[in-house]
């Protein structure tokens, strides 16, 4: 596949996601009024009749006024399609009312609009600063260098202490101008104004992990501990390796620290108080003192999709009884997976015809079997025979076991006939220590000798053919091997060095 093939199909798949299909949409800008009329950051939730009664409202003020509104449609029907589409959630509220909220596709279509209706600088000293900072940050805790980070914890201490140093001596304090307070101001904005979606998809990330569990449970299909370890395994995975479920643990990081949400709140009202802000509305200077609840509001509607995943586990495992009737349990689950399926597209007045209660079952053998609870008792712990395990061979004597030590070789035969020391190869084995005169050291000698091509040997069969290798096992032991004689010449040596050194060794 071409580059551009790869990315088309790339750009593709993005605009079939439903935040770029509700941007792509003829309708779009009055879909995006209608949310951003009807929901706010204090309105995360609407019940269902108001939201249709608004909406109607909403067509009839437009057509009014004579926008172009999307015809033949009423306020719950153009609900009932943006919850198709995934931009609406609807669920039932503690008080049994159903209810409307935004999906975290819709709030990031709202996210981009905003940003691109907003005037602000793209490129401003607070936002460099803000990732200069960022940067030194995460280097600081990458660097592996002790050194390097005392360094770098110095230099800051060191700055730190002199500014402290100048205050503390009556030296001028340099107010931000209102410049400067205003782009850090926006900077804060972009940052705060993405925590709503991030919090968004964690929720619909437990309700689908939610959907997906109750599904196992009505179909049976897998045991009840398979579908619990999954639930766990999903739940550490959600929590640690999603974008979205490292942002809700920084937050619930954050709420735990008491000290760290009240100096959160009092540099809020700082910034706040600052001359700049004056040229803000009152709704901006409202949504910005409102950060800590919007965290708080964030984290409790997480936790609370997370109990209720946890209250249907519980209920069904407490209400699981092995001992009835399984073709009767099999039959009841059946009817309710296929109701399940049948209201994902049913309307609210469908009528379907059923039998008060089934027929009877044709069977031919009943069970003769019953549970025993000893068939499920566990097995008898392993011992402990930690205290027998053998000695944990060190480093030296894992690699006296391995194979050939190469560069030691080739620096030890560059000296001995450098030196002229040595006459072949044999004569520098002999001559080396003992931890480089193991058996499998002749390996590595030959090996280097056929890659360099060094030296003939010499036919089998005459006397001076051979020559006398005195090995050194890693017991200690020793034994002599008969090895073809071998010399090298300076051209051999001197590729050796290379092989260590480089080419441009002397």
């Amino acid at each position: 596949m071409s580059e551009i093939a790869g990315e088309l199909a790339r750009v593709r798949e993005a605009f079939d996601k439903p935040t770029l299909r509700l941007l792509d949409r003829k309708w779009a800008p009055f879909v995006l009024a209608v949310f951003k009329s009807s929901f706010s950051r204090d309105r995360r939730s609407i019940p269902a009749d108001l939201l249709h009664t608004q909406v109607d409202a909403y067509l009839a003020d437009l057509r009014t006024v004579g926008t172009e509104v999307p015809p033949g449609k009423n306020g719950r029907a153009l609900c009932v399609q943006w919850m198709n589409d995934r931009w609406l959630y609807r669920e039932t509220g503690e008080s049994d009312e159903e209810q409307y909220s935004l999906t975290s596709h819709a709030l990031e279509a709202m996210l981009l609009v905003d940003g691109m209706s907003r005037d602000r600088a793209l490129i401003s000293e607070s936002r460099l600063t803000t990732i200069v900072d960022a940067v030194r940050h995460r280097a600081t805790q990458a660097s592996p260098d002790r050194e390097e980070r005392i360094r770098r914890l110095d230099q800051d201490i060191a700055e730190r202490t002199s500014e402290r140093d100048r205050l503390a001596a009556g030296g001028e304090i340099e107010a931000a101008s209102d410049e400067q307070m205003h782009e850090g101001y926006v900077d804060l904005v972009d940052l705060i104004s993405q925590l709503p979606s991030d919090f968004k998809r964690v929720e619909e990330s437990v309700a689908g992990m939610h959907r997906q569990i109750v599904n196992d449970f009505r179909s049976e299909e897998r045991p009840i501990s398979e579908v619990l370890d999954e639930y766990l395994s999903k739940t550490d995975a959600l929590m640690s390796s999603t974008a979205e479920g490292r942002a809700f643990e920084g937050a619930f990081a954050l709420l735990r620290n008491d000290a760290l949400l009240l100096d959160l709140k009092s540099d809020l009202e700082t910034i706040i108080l600052h001359p700049f802000a004056l040229e803000l509305s009152a709704t901006e200077r409202r949504s910005f003192m409102a950060t800590v609840s919007l965290i708080r509001t964030g984290i409790d509607n997480v936790l609370t999709q997370r109990n209720g995943l946890t209250t249907t586990l519980r209920e069904h495992i407490v209400n699981h009884d092995v001992v009835k009737d399984r073709e009767l349990e099999r039959l009841l689950r059946d009817i309710n997976k296929e109701l399940f399926d049948f209201m994902k597209t049913a309307g609210p007045r469908t009528v379907v015809t059923a039998e008060l209660m089934p027929g009877a079952l044709d069977v031919e053998h009943l069970r003769e079997k019953f549970y025993d609870p000893e068939t499920h008792l566990p097995p008898p712990p392993l011992d402990d025979v930690s205290d027998d395990a053998p000695e944990p061979l060190s480093l030296d004597a894992m690699r006296q076991q391995g194979g050939p030590q190469l560069e030691e070789l080739r620096d030890a035969l560059v000296s001995a006939f450098g030196a002229g020391d040595a006459a072949s190869l044999g004569d520098a084995f002999n001559d080396l220590d003992e931890g480089l005169r193991r058996p499998v050291e002749i390996l590595g000698l030959l090996q280097m000798a056929t890659q360099l091509g060094a030296g003939q040997l010499v036919v089998s069969g005459r006397a001076d053919a051979v020559e006398r290798f005195d090995t050194v096992r890693p017991d200690g032991t020793s034994r002599s091997f008969a090895v073809p004689r071998i010399t090298l010449n300076t051209d051999d040596t001197a590729a050796l060095t290379a092989l260590n050194y480089g080419s441009d060794h002397d």
